[in-house]
């Protein structure tokens, strides 16, 4: 069994159905490495500080929250440019 083998979902066969879940992991990956950048933190301090873990977790959504916000903006000004 090869090593990426461990990081594909359960039910896929590889192909072309992972390259969503695949940048799915890059966003999710790039966002973590953002707010750990952004809170000064390693990802050793979250492991073992649930005060860290909080921290780092409450940044995460916040900044999820915003991702999904600025492209609501977005699409909306794409269906009413006048408004």
């Amino acid at each position: 069994m090869r090593i990426l083998d461990y990081y594909r979902p359960s039910g896929s066969a590889g192909g072309v159905g992972d390259a969503p879940s695949a940048l799915h992991r890059f966003v999710i990956v790039n966002r973590l490495s953002r707010v750990l950048a952004f809170t000064r933190l390693t990802i050793d301090d979250v492991v073992n500080s649930p005060i860290a873990k909080n921290q780092v977790r409450a940044y995460f959504k916040l900044s999820k929250l915003v991702d999904r916000r600025s492209e609501i903006v977005d699409l909306e000004r794409q269906w009413n440019p006048k408004g």
